[in-house]
C-alpha cells in the first residue's frame, strides 16, 4: 500500500475521533496509520503484510500506554459542576428592590441570579436575603 493511503487513513481516523463521542479509541488508530505512512514514506515498510503488522502493533500499544493517562489528564482539566442545591441557606444581595411573589436580580457568590421573593415582605435594593430554594436559573430568596 502506497504511504499516501496510509497519510490519508490516518487522517480519516483521526477526524472521526472527532465525530465520536467518547472514550478516545479512533485517534490512536489514527496515529497508528499516519506513524505507518511515515515509515512507508521513508523506505522502511515496504512489504503490505509487515505494514499491517506494524499498523496493528502500533494502534494497540498506544491505545494500551496512551488512552488511560490521556482520560487522567482530560479530567483533570474538565471544569467542575457546582450543585446549585448547595445555596440553599447562602446570602445574596438584592440588586434592586424586589415586591413580594415579584422577580428581580440578586448577587450571590459573585454572580448575578435571577430572583423571586419567596417571602410576603418586600425586599429592598441592597438588602441582605437568604436564599430559601432553587428552581432552574432562578433563586427563591426571604429578607434576612
Amino acid at each position: 500500500m502506497n504511504w499516501w493511503m496510509w497519510a490519508a487513513l490516518g487522517l480519516v481516523l483521526a477526524a472521526g475521533e472527532i465525530l465520536t463521542p467518547g472514550g478516545f479509541f479512533v485517534i490512536f488508530f489514527g496515529l497508528a496509520a499516519l506513524v505507518v505512512a511515515l515509515l512507508a514514506f521513508v523506505g522502511l515498510a515496504e512489504a503490505l503484510s509487515f505494514q499491517i503488522l506494524l499498523f496493528s502493533v502500533f494502534s494497540v500499544a498506544s491505545l494500551l500506554l496512551f488512552r488511560n493517562p490521556l482520560l487522567r489528564w482530560m479530567a483533570r482539566h474538565t471544569p467542575k459542576t457546582v450543585d446549585v442545591n448547595s445555596f440553599v441557606g447562602d446570602l445574596a444581595v438584592a440588586s434592586s428592590a424586589i415586591p413580594p411573589g415579584g422577580v428581580g436580580q440578586a448577587q450571590l457568590r459573585g454572580s448575578a441570579w435571577n430572583a423571586r421573593n419567596a417571602s410576603q415582605a418586600a425586599i429592598a435594593a441592597g438588602g441582605r436575603c437568604r436564599v430559601v430554594r432553587v428552581e432552574g436559573l432562578v433563586v427563591w430568596i426571604e429578607p434576612e
